[in-house]
Parts: C-alpha cells; structure tokens; sequence
C-alpha cells in the first residue's frame, strides 16, 4: 500500500506524482458501482470533491489532496460523459492521453514507480501479485481451466439404492470453424496496446488514504493479449474463440453416498483455447425424509404400536422401508413382555449402505404407544376385568385433609406461568432480597 502524504523530504514525493499517472480505477475513485446513474455520479461527484479540496485540509497535506482532488476531477470528467464512460469501460485508461482526451496516455509503468521505491526487485520485492512475478501480468495462464461447483440435491432413498441421473448440460466448447483462434484464416492478430500484449495490466485503488496496487485482467483482450479487428473475427463465434454446445451427462450417485460426498465429471466444464477443460464437481446435498434420519449408516425411525398390542404383543409390518420393503416384527420374544413408550428396538443390518463394503448400519425404531381416544367407548363390564386384569395402583396417599376438586381433562402447557403478571416466576427468596438492599445501602 502507498500512504498519501506530504513530506518533500522523503522519495515518496515524486512516487506520489508518478502515481497519479498511473491507472486507477475512476468507480473506485468516486466510490460508485459501475451500473451508476449519471445523478450518482454527479452526486457522488460533489461529496469526494467536497471531501478532498485543498483548501479543507491542512497545509501539510495539501499537495497529497490535490492528488486526490485531480483524480476525482479527472473521474467525473470521463465517467459524466457517455461516450468517454464507454471507452473507459472498453479500454480502460490506457485508452486517454492523461488530458481526460481519447488517444493512447504513454503513461509510466507500475513496475517502474515500485522499482524506484524497492530498488528495482521488479515488484513488491518479488511479492505474489505484482508484476514480473508468480501471480502477474507475466505469469503463464492455468494449465487447467476452472471447475464448476456446485450442489445437488438428493432423496434419502437415492442414496440408499443408489441412482443414475442423466440431464442436459450447456458448455463452451472450442470453435469448430476457428479451432479457438477467434479470427479468420488468414487474418493476423494485432496486439493489445493497453496491456502491451500481456493479457493483464496493474491498477491502483484508492483505499481511504490508501492506494493499493492489484493485478486485473486486461477489459480489452479479455487478457489473451491480443485481439482481432471486428472484419477479421470468426464469423461462427465472433472473436470468442469458444461456442455453446449442448451434451446428455450422466452421474451415478453410489449405494450409502452421503452428504458432503463430490460427485466428479472429469474434463466436463466449459473449455478454453490453450487449456485442459476442468471439472463439473457436484456437492451431495441429503434431502430430509418424513420417516427416517441419518446418522452416519444407522437409521432411526418411530413406530406407532397400540396399547393392547404393547400389553399383548403383535407380528405384523411395523415400517416400510427405504427400498419399499416392509419391514416385519413379532413381539415380544419371550410371553409376558410389554413394551414401554420411548423403548427403543434395534433391527441389525437394517441401515444404510456401506460404500465399498458389503455391511450396512442398524435401524433404531423408537416405540411411541397409541392410547384409545374418545371414539373408544368399553362398556362397564369390560372396565372392570381390564382392572382385574392389569397391575394395582399403588397404595392410597394418606393425608390429614382431602378436598376433592374439580378438573379440566384438557389442560394445555402453553398455559403454564400465563398468570404470572412479571413474565416469570413470582416466588422470590425473601431473605437474600433483604441481604441485597442491605449491602446496598452500606
């Protein structure tokens, strides 16, 4: 990062002048979007020139503010005018002679200001990003192009039986007529002056009193370094070097996959002249399922039993499975066992699928007990050799006083607390009230 500031005495002075000419980013300069209006910019305009006139600052800093004041200045000139805002968006400064004009500037090299200031290391010192080194404008493009990434989503079952799914798939492929040259046959090149063939250039931001320099790639030869003439352009992909092309692709989601699992179609994602294709990764992403959930290769599910089939026992299909199997038990295994609610019976083997192993997880099944409802109307008779029947209550409670109350057979506990008037518990502990008031007062 470079200070702005204004010590003559130190080199920074004519760095700073230097800089100046250099290109920044005139959006960042007026702290503006590209998409701004022209009332934006007029407005954004007025507050940065407000912000940085010399005459607001001190005297020690008003040549670092002139600076300042000349890029905005220099900012609202071309970005205010339609016609120059499109050259700079196309070509960025390099189109302007540093006069606000179009016409090529000439203007100094950003290798060259960081040279005079890190004693010609070529850079920041050999630091990734700047020119010369690994990471700018010089470095050698990927050897790979990039992959595309992204989520797909998946129902509990696919993932059990495993599934293959085929869709249709959009990419750019090399041009077939060009063979991703961009031009024509014959046609030749002409190099990008902007970024004098190299396919990226150096740019400055202002950062509050910062300017901070990053590598972008070059707007004009959308960093191949070179571009053709609109007359010399491939009639089929009109310079792009690349065409759409639509493909069937087909992925196979394995047996007992899970979520977080990559999905890989190697060399499937977009092409790029001079470049191995990347890959289309895909993210498993686990649907959730009304009936079981997953832990690891366990599943866990709830089943619904009656109380006279807890009391009694039963053998029927508890459960339908995953891969549309009912899953059948007889309980209980020894005569005389009732099931309890919330006991939990484990079915071995019954879970998901291992990848690459013939074993599976377990399944939980956690018993939750149906009671009759009001539809159940047992006649008194019946009452009474259910009580002869099942086990006694406990002895009775003995009490001095017993007042019988009346009840409501449907009490709901949202309710529980609701007359609190203080939104909590009323009940307070009396004597460390009176110790506080007492420490209080001391």
């Amino acid at each position: 990062m470079f200070l702005l500031q204004s010590d003559k005495s130190c080199p920074l002075t004519n760095l700073i002048k230097l800089v100046s000419q250099v290109e920044v980013d005139l959006y960042e300069v007026l702290e503006i979007t590209q998409g701004a209006t022209k009332d934006e910019i007029r407005k954004a305009y007025r507050k940065a020139a407000l912000a940085s006139h010399p005459d607001k600052v001190p005297e020690g800093e008003r040549e670092a503010a002139e600076i300042r004041f000349k890029a905005v200045q220099e900012a609202y000139d071309i970005l205010y005018d339609e016609e120059k805002r499109q050259i700079y968006d196309t070509h960025g400064m390099g189109a302007f002679n540093g006069s606000g004009e179009p016409g090529m500037s000439g203007g100094p090299d950003l290798d060259d200001i960081l040279a005079q200031m890190f004693g010609g290391m070529g850079g920041m010192g050999g630091m990734p990003g700047m020119g010369g080194m690994p990471g700018g404008p010089r470095a050698q493009r990927p050897r790979k192009s990039p992959n595309e990434e992204q989520k797909y989503e998946v129902k509990l079952e696919d993932l059990y039986k495993g599934k293959t799914v085929k869709f249709a798939s959009t990419k750019n492929v090399i041009c077939s007529l060009c063979q991703g040259k961009g031009g024509k046959e014959r046609a030749t090149a002409k190099k990008c002056s902007t970024c004098d063939g190299q396919g990226f250039k150096q740019v400055l931001t202002r950062m509050g009193q910062f300017l901070t320099p990053s590598t972008v790639v070059c707007s004009t030869c959308n960093g191949d370094g070179q571009f053709f003439s609109p007359k010399d352009k491939c009639k089929k992909c009109k310079g792009k070097k690349t065409t759409e092309e639509k493909k069937i692709l087909e992925i196979y989601i394995p047996r007992g996959a899970r979520e977080g699992d990559k999905i890989v179609l190697e060399g499937e994602a977009d092409q790029v002249p001079g470049q191995e294709p990347g890959d289309i990764v895909f993210h498993l992403v686990e649907e959730d399922h009304p009936t079981f959930k997953r832990a690891g290769a366990d599943l866990l599910a709830t089943i619904d039993v009656t109380l006279a089939e807890a009391l009694t026992g039963f053998h029927r299909v508890v459960i339908k499975h995953l891969d549309g199997r009912g899953i059948e038990l007889q309980y209980p295994k020894t005569p005389g066992q009732v099931l309890s609610p919330g006991q939990v019976l484990k079915v071995s083997g019954e879970g998901m699928p291992i990848k690459r192993a013939d074993v599976r997880g377990d399944l939980y099944l956690t018993v939750n007990i149906r009671f009759p409802d009001e539809k159940w109307q047992p006649s008194a008779e019946i009452l009474e050799n259910l009580k002869a029947m099942l086990p006694k209550p406990d002895p009775p409670i003995h009490a001095d006083t017993v007042d019988e109350v009346d009840y409501d057979p449907k009490g709901n506990l949202d309710d529980f607390g609701s007359q609190d008037a203080q939104g909590g518990s009323a009940w307070e502990d009396e004597e460390e009230e009176g110790e506080t008031a007492q420490c209080t007062t001391q």
